[in-house]
């Protein structure tokens, strides 16, 4: 035997067969259990399939199922708000079904009032995934169902009203009520799905007669300002006028009452002097002829008093300068 010939070692063919079913189960063992470990998201919830078919809904966290295919796995966004936009469409939107192609936007936001006006309105839907097993199962595309029911709704609530209430003095009312009525065929078609809210966007008449209902719109304007100003007056000039009516008011109320204490003022001084001349005409007679000399007299300026029994006046009495204070 040559030292330099390889040396050839024979393993009996019952351990290289056994060395082989370990590798393969030591491969099988790593890829189950990488496939057996998942997560799920704390905004979702994870629907388990087993074969295909429904098993389990599961909440946020690490979670385990069957490998090798066994069992799948669905991690739907059940606590994340979602929209769909309708007649126009948002740049870097990363939702598929948020918005419609170009041509079909045009199509969606062309609408026919109830006065057969025309109306291009613009709408979004905010809406979440409610049940996920209905969402999953029930229906073959629930989000395009969606779209295709909001737009009929919308219709349907703006074909009830006139161009102005969809335009102008309505726009909330027609949210509430496309809201409502999604709500209700939503839940009817079992769709998985709750309706948050319907929020109208840009809401405008065709642009061919757009200048003439801008004009229509401004008139409008002026006159609800001008109504607002003349009730501005009105509140102010009323409760104004309605003050000084009242201070008139209180001011002849209290000029009565004071004319009526005067009055009783004066009949209690008549019954008291009627009552002392009752004792004593004489004398009351005389008290009240003095007490009006004593209120008159004053009033008389200078005079002279003269007795009635004097012929003349005294020669050197120079009268004329009485009056100028001269004399003597």
């Amino acid at each position: 035997m040559n030292m330099s010939d390889p040396i050839e070692i024979k393993i009996p063919e019952f351990i290289r067969n056994g060395l082989i079913l370990w590798a393969v189960l030591a491969v099988m063992l790593l890829a189950g259990g990488v496939t057996s470990i998942y997560t799920v998201q704390a905004e979702s919830q994870g629907v388990v399939l087993r074969f295909g078919q429904y098993l389990k809904t599961v909440e946020p966290g690490l979670r385990f199922k069957m490998p090798f295919g066994i069992d799948e796995v669905y991690v739907l966004p059940v606590r994340r708000q979602l929209k769909q936009e309708y007649g126009f469409g948002s740049i870097g939107a990363t939702n598929p079904n948020q918005f419609s192609d170009r041509g079909v936007r045009n199509r969606e936001k062309s609408m026919m009032t109830g006065d057969l006006n025309a109306a291009e309105v613009e709408w979004i839907v905010q809406y979440r995934i409610s049940d996920p097993r209905l969402y999953l199962f029930n229906v073959m595309d629930p989000e395009g169902t969606l779209r295709y029911v909001s737009e009929a709704v919308m219709r349907t609530v703006v074909g009830d009203r006139t161009v102005d209430e969809v335009i102008t003095i309505g726009r909330q009312e027609i949210e509430e009520e496309a809201r409502n009525r999604l709500e209700i065929l939503v839940k009817k078609y079992e769709l998985g799905l709750g309706i948050d809210q319907i929020q109208l966007q840009n809401v405008n008449p065709p642009p061919p007669v757009q200048a003439s209902f801008n004009e229509v719109n401004q008139a409008q304007q002026e006159r609800e300002r001008m109504i607002n100003e003349a009730k501005g007056e009105y509140n102010k000039e009323v409760p104004r006028s309605r003050g000084v009516a009242d201070q008139k008011i209180q001011a002849a109320e209290g000029y009565a009452l004071k004319r009526v204490n005067e009055a009783l003022g004066d009949i209690s001084r008549f019954n008291a002097r009627f009552e002392e001349y009752a004792k004593a005409p004489s004398v009351t007679r005389t008290r009240l002829y003095l007490e009006s000399l004593k209120e008159v007299v004053p009033q008389m300026g200078r005079k002279i008093i003269l007795d009635q029994d004097a012929s003349q006046v005294l020669p050197l009495l120079q009268l004329q300068n009485l009056g100028n204070g001269g004399g003597k």
